[in-house]
């Protein structure tokens, strides 16, 4: 195993997140690829105000084994960092502690597992708001991955919210469509979209 990793989450549109991960650290490059602000949000992490094309560097201790970055749009804070966002939103800060309020496309990061291996996804368990890119940048590893479609210009009206598509779960909360427990929740038209 060599002693820097390196991985990168990039949103095409939006924001842009890269990581080299040492035996000491994980380091994340975010990079806002938006023609407009974004609040990159990160737990751990916290969070910071991106104009288009600025980048955070945030490192993550090693003691850290799993993480979610996103980006929270449509925000207003004031000088102490108090208010809220459209998007993604974590309890009305700007350096978030918790995750953040759907809609949110997510980044999520799980380090040192089995055989040492990291892990990374798009997930959009809480919806979706901004395109993102996730990739590696060294050690051998070059497979990134993407979720770059127009979610929310074909969103279901049912799912719509303000600056995002909302995950039916958060919509309908039901075990249709939040598979809690029940065991009897399958595919759905709404989890197809997400899918296709």
């Amino acid at each position: 195993m060599s002693l820097l990793k390196n991985f990168s989450v990039f949103s095409i549109i939006c924001i842009t997140l890269c990581f080299p991960i040492s035996t000491n650290a994980a380091h994340f490059d975010i990079r806002n690829n938006c023609g407009f602000k974004v609040w990159a949000a990160a737990v751990p992490g916290g969070g910071r105000q991106l104009n288009s094309g600025e980048s955070w560097p945030l490192d993550v201790s090693n003691i850290t084994t799993g993480g979610r970055i996103w980006a929270r749009t449509g925000c207003n804070f004031d000088g102490a960092g108090r208010g809220v966002c459209q998007t993604g939103d974590c309890g009305g800060v700007l350096q978030c502690q918790g995750h953040g309020l759907p809609p949110n496309t997510l980044a999520e990061y799980a380090l040192n597992q089995f055989n040492n291996l990291d892990f990374f996804d798009i997930s959009l368990v809480d919806g979706f708001n901004v395109p993102m890119d996730f990739s590696p940048t060294d050690n051998g590893c070059t497979g990134g991955i993407q979720c770059t479609a127009d979610i929310n210009g074909q969103c279901p009206n049912e799912l719509k919210a303000q600056g995002g598509c909302n995950n039916p779960c958060t919509v309908f909360k039901t075990d249709q469509y939040c598979c809690n427990n029940s065991g009897s929740c399958g595919p759905t038209d709404f989890s197809r979209f997400f899918k296709d």
